[in-house]
């Protein structure tokens, strides 16, 4: 996709030509660097650090910006050189279902922990102590959101209006019609899918550009967090934010481990090669930004573009495992610290409205505040004012939220390639043992036949 040096891939920034030594050419040094800058600043002048968040955002707004037509150009050049409508909806179809059994499983691994740990327990918070009012804003917005407003969403309006409003879904299902269609149109279908294809060459070419801000982005929005927030909102919710970075631990570690061995992955080199990604996520808290670099990265190791295309993009809606331990922990976090007991049955009807909830609130800004405020109501056990306990921290749950999300859904897309017989194991193995530093890790010319077993 994107013409990028394996070492660039891995540094993924354009500043790494060789005029800084050494580590410093790496894009997650620099990052790390920018975290603890920030970590500094936000402590040390927390007035003049809440003013550099215009910076972060900036950085997520710029990278947002071409979100959308990277996933309209990816997917339609995927299906048109595949050309085989049952290969697509094969892909689809395991992809779904491998979503709703991750997701499924990072609630429950969210239930036990939350119950093990009660981040909650001792605080008697009493219910009629807590005001409404601070959240009514995201409960208003949350009533809408239900799994029917979702699926309606989901059909495109304007296909220009879409993209230009961000919407994902939307986008990509306008794709999956265009390519399908370019697939019919013969040699004519050919040429425009050329055209295209050089199209999101230059569009990449914006996110490398973009990317020379990223250590500044780190920079100003962990200055931003710890100058708003600041370290004594962290000691006193520290438990509920430490459940739910351990139940994200546990969850990447643990599962995913288990996934990559049946598959004959390597979990940990996964994680090493998108590390850069990851990094930028937790800064920014924002792991959709990261989907442009995402999808480069994933081509170069060996996934084939229609499986990268459909998978990654549609992952950040159905497959929001980050939100989902989230939500658990928090929910039972509001239950403990106000002594409301629930049962086992009470829990499980929990998880199965948190499986229609956290996709309701996709793409909506603070989705995983927004979803929580989705399910109070819904589940009429807990007070919807339990939510202003979380206000003050939400954002430092947000990192973590963000990261898991991200590897989430990378690691979603290297599943099912392997699944459907779509990843180029001789090229994953190679870029990931990184035996070459300098080796051109370009999408490959051909995508591996997907299998039809």
């Amino acid at each position: 996709m994107a013409k990028l040096r394996y070492g660039e891939a891995q540094a993924g920034n354009p500043a790494a030509g060789g005029r800084l030594p050494g580590l410093l050419r790496q894009l997650y040094v620099q990052v790390l660097i920018g975290i603890a800058l920030g970590v500094l600043l936000g402590w040390y002048d927390p007035g003049l650090a809440t003013t550099l968040k215009p910076l972060g955002d900036a950085f997520i707004t710029l990278i947002r910006a071409v979100v959308p037509p990277i996933i309209f150009a990816t997917v339609v050049v995927g299906i048109a050189k595949m050309g085989d409508m049952r290969r697509i909806g094969q892909v689809g179809v395991r992809a779904l279902i491998y979503f709703e059994a991750v997701t499924t499983l990072a609630l429950l691994i969210g239930l036990v922990v939350g119950d093990l740990i009660r981040p909650g327990a001792g605080m008697h918070v009493d219910p009629a102590s807590l005001d409404p009012k601070e959240v009514a804003a995201y409960v208003a917005g949350a009533k809408s959101m239900t799994i029917a407003d979702f699926l309606v969403k989901m059909i495109p309006t304007n296909l220009v209006g879409d993209i230009a409003r961000g919407e994902i879904m939307p986008v990509l299902v306008m794709a999956v019609l265009f390519g399908f269609a370019l697939c019919r149109m013969g040699e004519r279908g050919r040429r425009l899918v050329e055209l295209i294809d050089d199209f999101t060459h230059a569009v990449f070419g914006v996110v490398r550009i973009v990317m020379y801000l990223a250590p500044v982005a780190a920079f100003a929005a962990m200055a931003f967090t710890i100058g708003k927030f600041g370290f004594a909102t962290l000691a006193n919710l520290g438990l509920v934010i430490a459940c739910v970075y351990l139940t994200s631990v546990l969850f990447v570690v643990v599962a995913f481990e288990l996934i990559a061995r049946l598959l004959g992955l390597n979990l940990w080199k996964i994680i090493r090669y998108f590390k850069d990604e990851l990094l930028i996520a937790f800064s920014a808290t924002s792991g959709e930004a990261m989907i442009p670099r995402s999808i480069a990265k994933l081509e170069a190791m060996g996934c084939s573009q229609e499986v990268v295309g459909l998978v990654l993009p549609t992952g950040f809606s159905f497959n929001m495992a980050g939100t989902a331990i989230y939500m658990t922990t928090a929910v039972l976090f509001i239950a403990q610290a106000t002594d409301i007991p629930l049962s086992f049955g009470q829990q499980l009807t929990i998880l199965f409205v948190m499986l229609f909830t956290s996709k309701g609130a996709a793409g909506v800004t603070g989705g995983g505040f927004v979803a929580l405020a989705a399910t109070m109501p819904a589940i009429g056990v807990l007070p919807v004012g339990g939510l202003a306990l979380l206000l003050g921290v939400d954002r430092f749950m947000a990192e973590i939220r963000a990261v898991t999300n991200l590897f989430s859904n990378i690691f979603a897309t290297v599943a099912v390639a392997k699944w459907v017989g779509a990843l180029d194991e001789a090229r994953c193995r190679r870029v990931l043992d990184m035996e070459d530093a300098e080796e051109r890790v370009d999408r490959p010319a051909s995508a591996p036949p997907i299998s039809a077993e």
